[in-house]
Order: C-alpha cells, then structure tokens, then sequence
C-alpha cells in the first residue's frame, strides 16, 4: 500500500479535498486508499471511484460517512469499502499492489 498522496485519480478540481474534509471529520478513519483504474491510471470518463477506508470504522459509522460521501454529488460511483471487512483474498491482494492513498491522518 502506497503512501503517497495524490489528489489527480482522474478527479476534477477540489473533489479529492471535499472527500478528505468528510473522511477527516471521522477520527476512525486512519487512512483512505484509491483502488483500481483510478489507482492504476486506466479510468475512463464515468470510471466508479474505488475507495477503501482503513481503520476501526464501525457499520454505523461506515453508514454516516457514505451518506456525507454521497451528499457531495460526485459526478461518478463511489464504491466504498472497509479493509478489515474485505474477504476476498484477490481483492486485498489488488488493493495491496495498486492502492494509493487519497487520505491519512498521520
């Protein structure tokens, strides 16, 4: 999992910081990775945004900030996720390999 920041994915202009300010408000929220064709640089226009959040994000809290992530209108699908919930052992391996960090709170 890569720790570099990068606020291109293929987003247009102050959506990755509307997307930090929702994920900073939840201090569960350590870290929050873009996966697949945003990650790898291979998104088409109307590409979904996959974004996985780590930390101890409970279903509740998970509910809370998909709303406010939803409440931004992002011209896109967001397909969100927690890390410590994921089952499958290719999708963990994918996010291992191309993950890119959108969001830490370090």
């Amino acid at each position: 999992m890569s720790k570099v920041e990068s606020a291109d994915f293929g987003l247009q202009a102050g959506e990755a910081d509307r997307i930090r300010a929702v994920l900073a408000a939840h201090g569960v929220v350590e870290q929050a990775l873009v996966y697949g064709s945003r990650a790898r640089g291979t998104h088409r226009p109307g590409s979904d945004l996959d974004l996985v959040l780590i930390g101890p994000v409970s279903h509740q809290e998970f509910n809370q900030i998909e709303t406010e992530l939803d409440d931004l209108l992002l011209p896109y699908p967001l397909d969100l996720s927690v890390y410590s919930q994921i089952e499958n052992p290719a999708l963990l391996d994918h996010i291992r390999r191309v993950g890119r960090s959108l969001y830490s709170a370090e």
